[in-house]
């Protein structure tokens, strides 16, 4: 059989979202099993939360990798092609070595799937996350800093018995599947911490009362780390740096460097000037509350697009006082809410002049001719979107 390209194991794993979404462990143990448990041969350091994860991953991994440990880093979700979630070092996996892995681990969930009871079968993001492992293990990491998914009990990730976990703040989120509360939440993403001798490490920035931290772990929360990042990247930058100590002698100057130099795609990130023009996939309340706080007194333009399982009032309402205007739009993923929905929401909550653009692109730059700072936010499937080259992306619901 011939080996699989990136593009030929793209399209298997898009072909998987026909099958949803679905939660439980058992499916992960058996495919983790078929594939000689890749899992268990490294070190872990968890990340889970509501915003920051993806940063503070990144951030991790490159202290340590500034520290000469062999890491590896499973994110999620990508931009603009799959590979960018496994990375190995300082890069995304190469498209051949990501099509052999995502071939190895397809193979095994076939024989998984074959167990499985009738219309069940391993998931989109299982094998994903298999792969991932998969691939830290042939490329003999020492440790891989893992972003959670979806929650923390139920998620693939959860797997790992990982002696570091990094919970980086907790908001309303996905309450559908999560709960209710942040303290229903936070207990789903703490469910992670698992019971060891000697007790794991939880890494925790600040929380919002209420919520129950575990009594089975040793509990850290950064100190000072001054760095030129702006606003939540640096907190995030903080947790990383608190997260990497349980694992490393960190040299405070070399962390400093590290993260300075590691870019984030779709956070915060910076893609135009004259205007200035920032993407951020802030996705929830507190995404854009973070958002709004790094951009301080800046008055902009802000280009939208929410997907129909997200808080879009409340999310409009924290973006609301620093706009001057606004451009709805909505992204590829089939549940981006129609753009004049949106508008709808902003007039009623009394925002300035607005108007409604399907098509992201001409979205952004119809802003940009207002010529103030324009900012496209709502949804990480937005700034995968912008980020893309035109037709080369094949657009992913989950």
């Amino acid at each position: 059989m011939s080996a699989w390209s990136a593009e030929r194991a793209e399209d298997h794993l898009l072909g998987l979202e026909l099958f949803g979404m679905r939660f439980g462990l058992e499916r992960m143990r058996r495919l983790l099993t078929a594939l000689d448990s890749p899992q268990r041969v490294f070190r872990a350091v968890h990340v889970v939360g509501t915003n920051g994860k993806s940063s503070t991953a990144r951030f991790t991994a490159a202290i340590l990798e500034a520290h000469g440990v062999a890491t590896g880093t499973y994110l999620s979700p990508h931009l603009t092609r799959f590979a960018e979630r496994i990375r190995v070092g300082d890069r995304d996996l190469t498209p051949p070595a990501f099509g052999a892995a995502v071939q190895r681990v397809a193979s095994a969930a076939s024989k998984v799937d074959r167990g499985l009871e009738p219309g069940d079968r391993v998931t989109q993001f299982e094998l994903v996350t298999a792969t991932a492992f998969a691939a830290f293990a042939e490329a003999g990491v020492d440790v891989a800093v893992v972003e959670a998914g979806l929650g923390g009990r139920h998620d693939a990730t959860a797997v790992l018995e990982a002696g570091v976990v990094v919970l980086t703040n907790v908001g309303l989120e996905h309450t559908r599947w999560l709960g209710p509360t942040v303290q229903h939440i936070a207990r789903e993403k703490l469910a992670v911490v698992k019971k060891s001798d000697p007790p794991g490490v939880l890494v925790h920035g600040e929380l919002p009362e209420g919520i129950e931290l575990p009594r089975h772990a040793r509990h850290v929360t950064p100190g000072p780390f001054p760095t030129r990042l702006p606003g939540f990247q640096g907190v995030n930058a903080a947790l990383a740096r608190a997260a990497a100590a349980e694992v490393v002698e960190v040299d405070e100057a070399l962390a400093r460097r590290a993260v300075e130099a590691t870019p984030v795609p779709g956070r915060f990130q910076r893609v135009g000037e004259a205007p200035v023009t920032i993407v951020d996939g802030a996705h929830n309340p507190s995404g854009v509350a973070a958002l709004r706080d790094a951009l301080g007194d800046e008055r902009i333009t802000a280009v939208v697009s929410i997907l129909d399982d997200k808080d879009a009032t409340a999310m409009l309402r924290e973006l609301l006082p620093m706009c001057d205007g606004a451009l709805f739009t909505a992204s590829a993923n089939p549940r981006a809410l129609p753009p004049a929905t949106l508008a709808s929401l902003w007039a009623q909550l009394g925002g300035p002049p607005a108007d409604v653009e399907p098509d992201p692109r001409r979205a952004l730059a119809r802003a940009r001719e207002a010529g103030r700072t324009v900012v496209a936010t709502g949804s990480i499937y937005l700034v995968a979107d912008l980020l893309s080259e035109p037709g080369t992306r094949k657009a992913s619901a989950l």
